[in-house]
């Protein structure tokens, strides 16, 4: 048997101190959400009943449930992702497979990154600006929705463009020796082996809608509607407005209320993020590579 050194030992402490670090590093990540997750079931979970979940909104949003709201948050989720996945898809796959590297396409992916960063309450202006007034709109889901689809459009850029990188050039160049044009590799072969980190990008873009409040406060968000919308250029409540308002508007609401709107809310973002995480760990397994 081999008998450890002082230079294995150290290694071995070393190695142990970086460990343990690390494990620090996630629990601090960790902690913070279990405990947040925490108090919202324990100060909301009363609320929770089946008549707080389909009735309509009362008394300006006061009382009753929380049904149009939750429908709206939906709506406003659903419409968002129809609008940018397509175009974000389309994009990624044009700067990553067809775009020439020079300053123009470089230019691009720096307003791309610096579109990530804009805040929120700017884009809410922009969509006033373009959507509403400009298009002509009006507050609805529709206007809601698309400035929701251009904030988080970086996302679904970014990740869609790595996953198309991700795939080896390999995959390429076999499908272009046996005849394939550009666009038949990209939808045969490189779309359905980056899918999953496509998915990606849904996901975080699914999150960062449904919590939203400033781009839609000033879209097609509307404080209180005790019915649902009928069409994309209809005014809905929505979670995350509907939960602002409650705790800083409306006086008299019961605490149990606004923990649990805000409880409903998350747990309707993660059950979105399951479904899509869940899709995308399938699609992964049937990778060959």
């Amino acid at each position: 048997m081999f008998e450890a050194t002082a230079l294995n030992r150290r290694n071995e402490r070393v190695e142990w101190l970086w460990k343990v670090l690390f494990l620090l590093m996630t629990l601090i990540l960790v902690v913070p959400v279990i405990i947040i997750l925490s108090v919202l079931v324990y100060k909301g979970h009363g609320a929770i009943t089946w008549e707080f979940m389909t009735e309509m909104a009362r008394s300006g949003g006061r009382e009753g449930g929380i049904f149009p709201a939750l429908v709206g948050t939906i709506w406003l989720v659903g419409v968002a992702l129809l609008a940018s996945v397509p175009l974000g898809v389309a994009s990624a796959i044009y700067l990553s497979e067809y775009a020439p590297d020079n300053w123009f396409t470089r230019v691009i992916n720096l307003a791309i990154i610096n579109l990530a960063g804009v805040p929120s309450i700017v884009h809410a202006l922009f969509g006033v600006g373009a959507f509403v007034l400009f298009f002509r709109f009006g507050a609805s889901i529709l206007a809601a929705s698309l400035t929701l689809a251009i904030m988080t459009l970086p996302v679904v850029i970014v990740a869609t463009r790595e996953s198309l990188q991700a795939v080896p050039r390999a995959f390429r160049e076999a499908c272009w020796n046996m005849g394939a044009t550009r666009w038949q590799t990209i939808r045969r072969v490189v779309l359905p082996n980056a899918v999953s980190g496509i998915l990606t990008g849904v996901i975080l873009e699914v999150s960062r809608t449904a919590g939203e409040t400033a781009p839609i406060m000033f879209t097609g968000a509307a404080m209180f509607i005790p019915f649902l919308p009928q069409s994309v250029f209809d005014q809905t409540m929505a979670l995350s407005y509907h939960l602002f308002i409650i705790s800083n508007s409306i006086p008299g609401v019961a605490e149990e209320t606004k923990y649990g709107v805000a409880l409903v809310l998350i747990t309707l973002v993660l059950a979105m993020n399951a479904l899509s995480i869940a899709f995308r760990v399938y699609l992964r397994g049937k990778k060959k590579w």
